[in-house]
C-alpha cells in the first residue's frame, strides 16, 4: 500500500481533564476541531461503559460537529451497538474492555469470540459503518477478522511501545508481518496505541498500514506545545516515514 498514512486523533484525554474537576472545559468537541485544522485525518473516541472520560454527549456532539471521519471506540456491548446504530459515525472499532483498567490493556480475541462478534459486525457493516477490530498481532486472529468479514483490523502497538532493543525489534516484525497478511487478504490495516514521537516512525514506514491512531501521547505533549503543534509534529514524522 504505502503512499498517505492517515492519522486518526484520540481526544479521550481530553475529557479525562474536563472530567477531573466537573466543568465543561477542556471541550473534547473543540480538541477534536482543532486537531482537524492541524492535519489529523479522523477523531477517534472511546465511550466506555462507565463513561470515565468521554460522554454520550460528546459523541452526540463530535457527531454533529465534525468534517472529518469519526471513529467510534466501543465495547462489544448491546449498550454500544445501540449508540453506534443511532449515532452512525463513520467508524466503529470493537475494542476489549474491563472497568478496573486503566487503559486496553491488549488485543481483542477475535477468535475465541466469533459468535458474540458475528452479529455485532454483521449490524454495524448492515448500516454503513465501517467495523475495525483491535487485535493482536497475530495470523489467527487475523484469520478471525477474515472469518468475520471485518473490513479493517486495528493492530495493537502497545507492547511495541513498552519494549527496547532486540525484543522491540522483534515486536516490529511480527507487526509487520500481520499488516502484510491482513492487506494480502483484503483487510484495511490500521495500528494504534503508546505511539509517541520517539516510536512511530518504525510503525508508520510499514507499507501496509492505512492509518495510525493515536491519543495519549498527543494529549499530554499539547500541555507544553499545543494541540495543534502536536497534531503536526506527529503528521509530519509519518510523513517523513513514507
Amino acid at each position: 500500500m504505502s503512499g498517505h498514512l492517515r492519522l486518526g486523533v484520540n481526544i479521550d484525554h481530553v475529557a479525562t481533564v474536563r472530567n477531573a474537576r466537573g466543568a465543561g472545559y477542556p471541550d473534547p468537541v473543540r480538541a477534536g476541531l482543532l486537531a482537524a485544522e492541524a492535519g489529523a485525518d479522523g477523531i477517534t473516541a472511546h465511550l466506555r461503559e462507565d463513561r470515565r472520560h468521554i460522554t454520550d454527549d460528546d459523541i452526540a456532539r463530535l457527531s454533529e460537529a465534525l468534517t472529518i471521519p469519526l471513529n467510534l471506540e466501543m465495547a462489544a456491548t448491546e449498550e454500544m451497538l445501540a449508540i453506534a446504530l443511532r449515532h452512525r459515525p463513520h467508524a466503529a472499532c470493537i475494542v476489549p474492555e474491563k472497568r478496573e483498567e486503566r487503559t486496553t490493556e491488549g488485543g481483542l480475541d477475535a477468535a475465541g469470540g466469533h459468535n458474540h462478534l458475528a452479529p455485532l459486525v454483521s449490524e454495524l457493516r448492515g448500516a454503513s459503518i465501517r467495523v475495525s477490530l483491535f487485535i493482536e498481532p497475530d495470523p489467527r486472529q487475523i484469520e478471525a477478522a477474515i472469518r468475520l468479514g471485518a473490513p479493517v483490523v486495528e493492530l495493537h502497538t502497545g507492547r511495541y511501545a513498552e519494549l527496547a532493543g532486540e525484543a522491540q525489534t522483534e515486536e516490529l516484525r511480527r507487526i509487520a508481518d500481520a499488516a502484510a497478511l491482513a492487506a494480502k487478504n483484503g483487510i484495511e490495516v490500521h495500528a494504534g496505541h503508546g505511539l509517541t514521537y520517539d516510536n512511530v516512525q518504525p510503525i508508520a514506514a510499514i507499507p501496509q498500514l492505512a492509518e495510525l491512531n493515536i491519543g495519549h501521547f498527543l494529549v499530554g505533549e499539547a500541555m507544553f506545545v499545543g494541540l495543534a503543534e502536536s497534531v503536526r509534529r506527529m503528521r509530519a514524522l509519518m510523513e517523513e516515514a513514507r
